[in-house]
């Protein structure tokens, strides 16, 4: 058999790296196994980019908010151009009853610390300039969520999870998890196999498929999305637009301009659209054109450069699955981030640490009640 390792991350994506980076860093042993040929080749490189820690639970406000932190001091503490940008989130509101909705919503999200304010239609159209006023109520508004490369973030946690000792194999599946005593004693993969003291599943879209090999199961089932990005131009709007009105055909959407100048957007399918296609869609253009030119006009001469469709990992209620199983003590769930990986990543990584190492805070337990494993998945996230 080949080196053991404190533990054997499987997946190097949105979470896995941040993960072995953190995990590195307190000094444990990190093996991180992925069936791609290099980091982030799966979801991580398909996200737009957003980073918010508007939510509606305390669980991922509380992960976000710690996420944002590394974000934004990436540069500055690293070295590494990311892309950070702390341009924010926004949600406008074009009838009385998403008003509400969203103010009643800010009263929870206030007291979970959150920094997230009501704007008027004024102004929002100064953070929007030119935005569509008709019917315009105002507009929630939380200046530090932001926004950052996905490529770039990735490629710098992982090579600063090297440096710190996390080694990696790539082109390499896992195949089998061997139990002994009721726990796994090592990773089997395609190549080889590794004994570890535990492992954590961050498999994305592969979760349920992973957790099996232990005897387990997971409801995380990948649901597609499209997104696409446009030439760069000058900056002429802040925050991410955040459009919740149903139509047929689609929940929701959402753009925002990136560090470079790009506009990038994604439309949420309704109803989902279940299982892994990669090919994009004639569909998606029409669809999400109209929506957003009629939100905001300024946005109609843009040229689109790609669009491309990825997964969300999609757990029944919108939350994550993290935590260590109940029948398999060294076996922790890092799964399930519903479209969100990439924001939860870093701040997710550092509790998976904490996990890992058996030092969570009473912070650290009241968030993981939201990702419990063991759940009922009855709730509906609110934002997800």
């Amino acid at each position: 058999m080949a080196k053991a390792y404190d533990i054997v991350v499987i997946g190097a994506g949105s979470v896995g790296v941040p993960a072995a980076l953190a995990l590195a860093r307190a000094g444990l042993s990190v093996l991180v196994l992925d069936e791609m040929a290099s980091p982030g080749q799966l979801s991580n490189k398909k996200a737009i980019g957003g980073i918010r820690a508007t939510h509606s639970d305390f669980g991922k406000i509380r992960v976000c908010q710690r996420s944002i932190e590394i974000f934004a001091g990436w540069k500055e503490k690293e070295g590494d151009e990311i892309g950070w940008l702390s341009n924010g989130y926004s949600y406008p509101a074009y009838s009385a009853a998403m008003e509400s909705k969203l103010k009643d919503l800010m009263k929870v999200q206030h007291g979970f610390g959150l920094n997230i304010r009501w704007v008027s239609p004024g102004e929002y159209n100064e953070l929007v300039p030119g935005i569509s006023m008709s019917g315009l109520r105002g507009s929630t508004y939380s200046p530090e969520d932001g926004s950052a490369s996905p490529l770039l973030a990735v490629n710098a946690f992982f090579f600063k999870s090297i440096e710190a000792g996390a080694e990696y194999r790539f082109s390499e599946k896992a195949s089998a998890l061997r139990l002994a005593a009721g726990k796994i004693a090592s990773v089997v993969t395609d190549k080889g196999e590794y004994a570890c003291g535990q492992v954590i599943n961050a498999a994305g879209n592969s979760a349920r498929a992973i957790a099996r090999l232990a005897h387990l199961d997971v409801p995380v089932e990948p649901d597609n999305h499209e997104g696409a990005i446009t030439e760069p131009v000058q900056r002429f709007f802040g925050p991410m637009v955040v459009d919740i009105r149903p139509e047929p055909g689609s929940a929701n959407y959402y753009f925002y301009q990136n560090h470079e100048g790009q506009v990038v957007f994604c439309i949420t399918p309704d109803p989902p659209i279940l299982g892994v296609l990669n090919e994009s869609t004639s569909l998606f253009f029409p669809q999400v054109a109209r929506r957003m030119v009629q939100l905001y006009p300024r946005l109609a001469s843009l040229r689109v450069r790609r669009s491309w469709r990825g997964q969300y990992p999609m757990t029944p209620d919108g939350f994550p699955i993290v935590g260590r199983d109940a029948a398999v003590s060294n076996y922790i769930h890092a799964v399930g981030m519903c479209g969100q990986g990439f924001m939860l990543g870093p701040g997710l990584g550092e509790l998976l640490t904490r996990i890992a190492r058996n030092e969570e805070t009473e912070d650290d337990r009241h968030i993981l009640r939201s990702f419990l494993p063991t759940r009922e998945f009855k709730g509906v996230e609110a934002l997800k």
